[in-house]
């Protein structure tokens, strides 16, 4: 994009901008292309969210009876009182029913549900994570990286992590995590001296935002607060640190305010909350304190380094994060290494002790999806130094192609791993590949069948990786060099006992939600 001579300066800083993140451009194209949208599976998480919606914008109300009624209940409807809710923190409603009136207006008549639950995806997923990558684009230079290795990190993080499929889905971990960083972001600026009053008033309305979209992104928040409490200490602006604390008080009280005036309302209590009134996993919620009760060593060893949701497993590239806080550190970014290593630790901890810690149906251990974007600048730090020698460049390339086979590959088939897989990889996504099956699409909504039909997507999400690889490692034989042992790690994940008898009926219920017409 170019400016015409003349342009006020802060056009021409938006156009430098623009051209300095084309490479957003086929990131957003895959984000947008795929629809993995299967009525027949009755999403637990995505439809209490979209009955929560209609029952907003269409009664009035905060209880989905209506939803229940016509489309059924699941597992996270809470009954209360003779009446349905949602057992989810409402925030990703309330966000999504303003774009549900309009659209109910522009087309003259209700919305049907998978409109709703895709007006939710766009709204509270897509829009917010391309967001987050415009935003971490620029604030990641303040860790001496280089253009290209923010841009691999990011375009990596998109295609090849949690934050792709719960970008995808109405389901509310990586909205939460977007509003978790947009807060840490937005109080830095404040203290660097870019800008004031408002952009801390507005950090800490992001802040108190995350846990009305997921009740777990608390967890992220203290580390952060204290951090931020301990530079507003010291800051020498000294008659500006108490309105600067007050404005991000004040702007995280209204989303908490409104999230405890929801408790009241539903469930009249502002303290108890859907997962109180819940029936089918009462036996996990209510034990300890919102299901917290002993660590388990089973749970982080199987949401670390386990075939079937492993975090390390399906995303190799993340265990840069240990040696990468500890690079930041010793670059003199110590307040942020130990706030990264803090909100970590926490999170995995919380992981590690929750009575259902597996969580469902998922792509990797989505609890801690929240915490994702916080490692981004030691893995990316740790990538920069890597990068200098051909040996660890090639890693540095396996790792994340690896990442982008597992999540970009399963998002354009059925993003969502049943438990009772012990290789989903290669049970579910590989197999659905190689039987011709695709996640909806413009092309095969053309008529286009099976995977042809995703070849824009498959370019869209090669061009953005092969380039971001490229320009990072410096060589196409080093990225070539990468994707050969990508294969051979992936070969080796195929190597995990799988295909038992008792998964084949699984397996072909999940071909049968396909193949159900969603258009």
């Amino acid at each position: 994009m170019s400016t015409p001579p003349g342009a006020p300066p802060a056009a021409q800083r938006f156009a430098a901008r623009l051209r300095a993140r084309w490479w957003l451009l086929p990131i957003a194209l895959a984000f947008f292309y795929v629809v993995p949208y299967y009525p027949k599976i009755h999403s637990a998480n995505e439809l209490p969210r979209a009955y929560l919606v209609k029952a907003l914008v269409d009664h009035g109300s905060l209880a989905i009876d209506d939803g229940v009624a016509r489309w059924g209940a699941t597992a996270d409807v809470s009954p209360w009182r003779g009446r349905s809710y949602s057992n989810k923190a409402p925030g990703s409603s309330i966000l999504t029913a303003p774009a549900y009136a309009v659209t109910s207006w522009l087309l003259g008549h209700e919305p049907s549900l998978g409109l709703t639950v895709w007006l939710g995806r766009v709204v509270t997923g897509i829009v917010p994570t391309l967001l987050l990558l415009w935003i971490l684009y620029g604030h990641l230079a303040r860790y001496g990286l280089g253009d290209s290795a923010r841009r691999l990190v990011l375009t990596v993080y998109a295609l090849g992590s949690m934050a792709m499929p719960y970008s995808l889905l109405f389901i509310s971990h990586q909205p939460s995590a977007v509003a978790v960083v947009l807060a840490w972001i937005g109080a830095q600026q404040v203290l660097d001296g870019q800008g004031g009053v408002k952009r801390m008033a507005a950090a800490g309305l992001a802040a108190g935002f995350a846990p009305l979209l997921d009740y777990q992104a608390a967890f992220a928040l203290p580390p952060l607060a204290l951090l931020l409490g301990v530079r507003l200490w010291r800051h020498e602006r000294r008659d500006q640190r108490w309105r600067w604390a007050l404005a991000a008080v004040a702007g995280a009280l209204l989303p908490v305010v409104v999230l405890l005036g929801y408790h009241q309302l539903a469930f009249d209590s502002p303290w108890r909350t859907g997962y109180d009134a819940s029936e089918t996993f009462a036996i996990y919620h209510r034990q300890g304190f919102l299901g917290i009760t002993e660590l388990r060593w089973r749970a982080f060893l199987g949401s670390m380094v386990t075939a079937d949701n492993g975090l390390l497993v399906f995303a190799p590239y993340w265990a840069l994060a240990l040696p990468g806080l500890r690079r930041l550190w010793r670059a003199g970014h110590r307040g942020d290494a130990a706030m990264m290593a803090a909100t970590a630790i926490g999170l995995l901890l919380f992981l590690s002790s929750i009575t259902f810690w597996r969580g469902g149906w998922q792509l990797g251990p989505r609890y801690v999806t929240v915490m994702l974007p916080m490692l981004l600048a030691p893995v990316a730090v740790e990538m920069q130094a890597w990068s200098r020698h051909w040996l660890g460049a090639i890693l540095v390339a396996a790792a994340c192609l690896v990442g982008v086979a597992v999540y970009a590959g399963s998002c354009a088939q059925f993003p969502h791993f049943p438990e009772r897989f012990p290789n989903p990889f290669f049970e579910i996504t590989v197999r659905l590949w190689t039987d011709g099956h695709a996640a909806p699409n413009p092309l095969a909504l053309l008529g286009v069948g099976g995977p042809w039909s995703l070849a824009p997507y498959v370019l869209a999400v090669a061009v953005a990786v092969a380039l971001a690889l490229r320009a990072q490692l410096g060589s196409w034989r080093v990225v070539l060099g990468g994707a050969a042992v990508a294969v051979v790690a992936l070969g080796c994940l195929r190597a995990v006992p799988h295909g038992q008898a008792r998964n084949e009926d699984a397996y072909q219920w999940i071909r049968g939600s396909m193949t159900q017409s969603v258009w």
